[in-house]
């Protein structure tokens, strides 16, 4: 194996075991329920899975997880053993993923607006891909990286409920002129790249970015250029609840790459999977400190509203539309009440949700979050100086099983060999292809 993870890095349990399970087992410990404050339980066979279904439905997209969505150690050391890339968008997520020994190669600095000072420690440490989508961006590459290898950035055709953000990547139309200029500048394009982005996408946008992708390559050919490399970007859903399915959406993007970049064509394709890894890997357990009455004038209400605030000692952000239950099962004889849960006092982010149908609860009690493997843990200390939560992580001894036949090594004993092999539950149907040394290994990008 590639030596980034072993048994130590994580609690081995038996197949079959629940994030829910592995909670009420840490809660119950003697003292610990009173002292614990909020903390993550991690599955990472959650997030094997997930890697095994990518490369099932994309075998000829190489995927890069990008360190900001989860730059969470576990995390990051188990999908370095898988043989995934990293993409990273500055130089404290580079350095994190190198601490740990992934080679350069395998590191993509896909920040569109780079600083200076980061792209000169890029370069120091033998970081080269990265994209640029202006004249700005590509002036700062050419003055402090003469070896960089650069991606350019255009702008995805994302449909109109996609969740809105900052828009990057520039339009077809000054494609020839950004192209230009970097051949005037000296500095070397490798091809085009393009992000889509997360949450209510439509399938078919990836069809029009690959297209426009395409003319582009074309420009950058005619110019000269060896263009060997796309960048497909994210926006694939980490949760099954979804209107797009990944399976759906990764059904358009072959039959896109199989008409505009097909084999043989010469061009390796990436992508920066993000939400879709690690979304429903991970649970969040956190306790109410404190719970207040407040009245209310809503027609129809009986004149109460519980308001719960959630510990004091923790800072993250709970993103919308995450399941949140007790911990406990309620009482069917006790009814639930419209309730809104507050973080810690005085940050941004303690207003959690509102309108929440809740039972009655005490103070002391716990409140589980699922799906809160995105976008909630930083790679850097908060402002603040509020603590991160600790994260448990956890994998059953068939995921690492599977981890390890992956990486070709062989399994100790005949009996381990047969149970990975073996149909299995709580879908690890897929493991049974693994029987053999995959042909997929992520080679280096460049």
């Amino acid at each position: 194996m590639n030596g980034y993870l072993n048994e130590s890095n994580f609690m081995m349990v038996e197949e079959g075991f629940t994030t829910r399970d592995l909670l009420e087992t840490l809660l119950v410990e003697p003292c610990q329920a009173s002292d614990q404050q909020a903390f993550f339980v991690a599955d990472l066979g959650d997030i094997v899975k997930k890697h095994l279904c990518f490369l099932k439905a994309l075998p000829c997209v190489k995927p890069y997880f990008p360190v900001k969505c989860n730059g969470s150690e576990g995390v990051i050391r188990l999908l370095a053993e898988l043989g995934a890339g990293f993409a990273c968008s500055n130089k404290a997520e580079i350095a994190r993923v190198q601490s740990i020994g992934v080679p350069a190669d395998k590191i993509f600095y896909s920040s569109p607006c780079k600083q200076v000072a980061h792209i000169k420690y890029a370069a120091n440490h033998g970081v080269q891909l990265m994209t640029f989508d202006n004249e700005v961006e590509l002036s700062k590459v050419a003055r402090s990286h003469p070896h960089a290898r650069v991606l350019l950035g255009i702008a995805a055709e994302s449909s109109p409920s996609a969740h809105p953000s900052m828009t990057f990547g520039t339009t077809l139309k000054s494609c020839r002129h950004l192209l230009e200029t970097a051949k005037e500048q000296a500095v070397e394009v490798v091809g085009i790249s393009f992000h889509l982005g997360s949450r209510g996408l439509e399938p078919q946008a990836f069809t029009q970015s690959v297209a426009v992708a395409q003319l582009a390559f074309e420009m950058g050919t005619e110019l000269g250029y060896r263009m060997h490399l796309l960048d497909i970007g994210g926006g694939f859903p980490g949760t099954k609840d979804t209107r797009a399915r990944f399976e759906e959406i990764a059904a358009v993007i072959n039959s896109a790459l199989d008409l505009y970049f097909p084999d043989g064509c010469g061009v390796e394709i990436i992508a920066r999977p993000g939400r879709y890894y690690v979304t429903s890997a991970f649970t969040f357990a956190a306790s109410i400190t404190a719970m207040e009455e407040v009245p209310t004038e809503q027609p129809g209400s009986d004149g109460r509203v519980e308001t719960r605030q959630v510990t004091g000692h923790w800072c993250i952000l709970i993103p919308c539309g995450c399941s949140i239950s007790p911990l406990q099962k309620p009482c069917p004889d006790h009814p639930s009440h419209s309730s809104s849960l507050r973080g810690p006092p005085g940050h941004a982010e303690d207003r959690i949700a509102d309108g929440l149908e809740l039972p009655e609860l005490q103070v002391g009690d716990w409140l589980i979050f699922e799906d809160m493997g995105a976008y909630t843990i930083a790679t850097s200390s908060p402002l603040g100086g509020c603590p991160q939560p600790q994260i448990t992580y956890a994998m059953s001894r068939v995921a690492w099983k599977t981890v390890q036949l992956f990486q070709g090594k062989p399994l100790q004993t005949e009996d381990d060999r047969e149970s990975i092999c073996a149909p299995l539950s709580c879908g690890w149907e897929m493991a049974e292809t693994l029987c053999v040394t995959p042909v997929f290994a992520p080679a280096s990008i460049i």
